[in-house]
């Protein structure tokens, strides 16, 4: 083995990191996401091995068409560790993101078509506008704010 070429089972972070283009940052952030996995040598180094580039480059790829991080878990999650996932395993999840990327290609299809209305329209109503509040959903909870931050707790309504 040449001076400064690592196993290749065993990479430094980086390692991955140049090898990946994804930050160290974002390595340790997968890390304790569960998406990624590595070990510890007896210098309590983190330790990858190859799949893990595979599983780096799904995650981007994923996340570069919209893919949330938590449906991207979901599916780590079935595919097997400590080795490259096969093209069954890629096809499966193939066909998974083919059917969320397609409602994403039609709501952004409808957004588009009804944008030069909303932008003519200019009334930015909650009442009327197709893009704040389609079909105006948010009337089926009574009059008064509806967009409060997550965790909130509602006002009292009586």
């Amino acid at each position: 083995m040449k001076k400064n070429q690592e196993p290749a089972d065993d990479w430094s972070i980086g390692h991955i990191s140049a090898r990946s283009g994804v930050s160290i940052s974002a390595l340790h952030f997968y890390e304790r996401e569960g998406l990624i996995f590595c070990e510890r040598n007896l210098g309590n180094q983190r330790r990858y091995t190859r799949d893990v580039l595979r599983r780096l480059a799904f995650i981007r790829a994923s996340q570069r068409v919209g893919i949330p991080l938590a449906s991207i878990k979901e599916a780590l999650d079935e595919l097997p560790l400590k080795r490259t996932p096969r093209e069954e395993d890629w096809g499966r999840l193939g066909q998974r993101w083919k059917v969320v990327l397609d409602n994403q290609i039609e709501y952004l299809q409808r957004v588009r078509d009804d944008l030069s209305t909303c932008i003519g329209c200019g009334c930015l109503s909650f009442q009327r506008c197709q893009l704040v509040n389609p079909d105006d959903k948010m009337s089926e909870e009574g009059p008064g704010a509806r967009r409060l931050l997550p965790g909130t707790p509602r006002p009292d309504r009586s």
